[in-house]
């Protein structure tokens, strides 16, 4: 297996919706919301960890692929591929080349020389610079607290009151992902796929209530229209 490039696939994510990454911090601030978003330590500016994208595209690839029923909810990996055949292992075996396996000791070393190492590395997605400017200029604050409630069905009153941080609509985020290209293999399709499901189902947390709604953008031209023009069908 030979390397034949690393190519850096650049663009922009815009929120088309609210978005919440939540940072994990449990401890309750006076004045601070119940649940706050991912922010650099340094600049106290949100952004979206590569992780969330990675992550949230290997999900919606294997749910896809119908993988999810074979590894018990589980990223696939290597010890799945034996329950596999035809398209089904195609897709597992290019799943894992893209975002890696995490293969036992044991594995067959023709199965680990076949499949050889993850492809994609993901970035850490900032705040765009002119974004950044553009809401210092206009005085306005990088994140919102939108306020929620429950509806008691019975009384028709709000109960049990929480705010939750937001990075708000309109945000534009740096995007950047590496490409391990071996052999001249051409595994872009499913990358594309991944952003097109991305697109269509959102990142972050509460989904289901609108959040998380973004559009991609590829710098490099050929990408960007196979990404407008993918069909998922």
């Amino acid at each position: 297996m030979k390397l034949s490039k690393v190519e850096k696939i650049q663009g922009s994510i815009t929120l088309l919706t609210g978005l919440h990454i939540g940072s994990g911090n449990t401890e309750m601030h006076i004045g601070g919301t119940d649940s706050p978003v991912i922010k650099n330590p340094i600049t106290q500016q949100p952004y979206i960890p590569g992780s969330s994208i990675k992550g949230k595209m290997r999900s919606l690839l294997e749910w896809e692929a119908g993988l999810i029923g074979i590894t018990d909810g589980r990223p696939v990996s290597f010890e799945h591929l034996a329950a596999l055949k035809g398209e089904d292992i195609d897709a597992a075996k290019n799943i894992i080349r893209l975002f890696g396996g995490a293969p036992k000791p044991g594995t067959n070393e023709d199965l680990l020389r076949d499949i050889g190492p993850t492809r994609l590395a993901f970035w850490d997605c900032n705040l765009s610079e002119k974004w950044i400017e553009m809401m210092s200029k206009r005085n306005l604050l990088l994140t919102e607290t939108k306020m929620e409630n429950t509806i008691d069905r019975i009384k028709g009153t709000a109960e049990h009151p929480r705010n939750t941080e937001r990075v708000p609509a309109g945000s534009v985020f740096d995007f950047a992902v590496s490409v391990r290209v071996h052999n001249e293999e051409d595994l872009l399709d499913m990358l594309i796929r991944g952003l097109k499901l991305l697109e269509i189902t959102g990142l972050g947390g509460s989904g289901s209530r609108g959040y998380g709604k973004i559009e991609i953008k590829l710098k490099q031209d050929s990408y960007q229209q196979r990404l407008k023009s993918f069909d998922l069908g």
